[in-house]
């Protein structure tokens, strides 16, 4: 199910150049040490079974002499249906503690017996991207699929009313893509974990084989400084896929949004 990473890596990818919200942001929201993990599951016909799990973790290490946040994601599909479409993906990305901007990031995966490797360096001072296929121009504020993941997690949304568009750059296979999410305001949401105080928006998501690009997605995340990713869901090309978050450890601060447990 290629639709699984495509969901895991698109969550809160946010038509215009990024915007001051996503640069020179100050990390408030997660710590080192912090993990989360999601669990995928996949609609069709009424029938709603488990298909796959992501673990996203966050490390304090140095990188070219830089203070940086060492974030990784992995997804993988459950026995059931490797049989089908068999996923084993990992993606990182090393975050300057002191811009939030990326400096680098890679991307290993294998979907369906189909494996690609990226390897991007970003030098934000001359604006470009260098990946395993050649060297390209970037705006300052540029993000990959993680670290813009991370630093949308830090979004002052009180600053916003419903229908307000937050715009973002990210690169991703070699081009750049100017994006946003679309605040929807806040409700209470029950998940498979439990019922939540959320914050809900619609990120722009890019046209693929699965998604149809657009506002087709809806995400939550707590309504607490941590800024939790508590559920993700979207219809596909055959049914929908849903993702919620059960379990985590070390957040930086309580999950005070919980309401109740399932």
């Amino acid at each position: 199910m290629k639709a699984i990473t495509t969901l895991l890596i698109l969550l809160l990818s946010f038509s215009t150049r990024a915007g001051d919200e996503f640069c020179g942001i100050t990390n408030t929201a997660f710590k080192p040490g912090e993990v989360v993990t999601m669990r995928v599951y996949y609609t069709t016909l009424g029938m709603y079974v488990g298909a796959g799990e992501a673990v996203f973790s966050t490390t304090l290490e140095k990188f070219n002499g830089k203070t940086v946040y060492h974030c990784v994601g992995t997804g993988k599909t459950f026995p059931f249906f490797d049989n089908f479409y068999r996923v084993r993906d990992r993606y990182e990305t090393y975050i300057d503690t002191a811009t939030m901007l990326p400096l680098k990031f890679i991307r290993n995966v294998d979907e369906g017996g189909v494996k690609f490797y990226d390897n991007v360096t970003f030098n934000h001072e001359a604006g470009t991207a260098v990946s395993v296929k050649g060297v390209y121009k970037v705006d300052y504020c540029i993000q990959d699929v993680i670290s813009a993941t991370y630093y949308a997690r830090n979004i002052d949304f009180n600053k916003y009313k419903p229908g307000d568009k937050i715009p973002f750059d990210m690169f991703l296979d070699n081009q750049t893509y100017h994006l946003y999410l679309r605040y929807e305001g806040k409700e209470n949401i029950k998940t498979r974990y439990g019922k939540f105080r959320a914050i809900k928006f619609k990120p722009l998501l890019i046209k693929g084989s699965i998604f149809q690009g657009g506002e087709q997605m809806n995400v939550w995340i707590s309504d607490d400084p941590n800024h939790l990713l508590l559920r993700a869901e979207s219809p596909i090309s055959v049914g929908s896929i849903k993702m919620d978050m059960m379990g985590y450890r070390d957040l930086r601060y309580p999950l005070t949004s919980l309401i109740s447990f399932r």
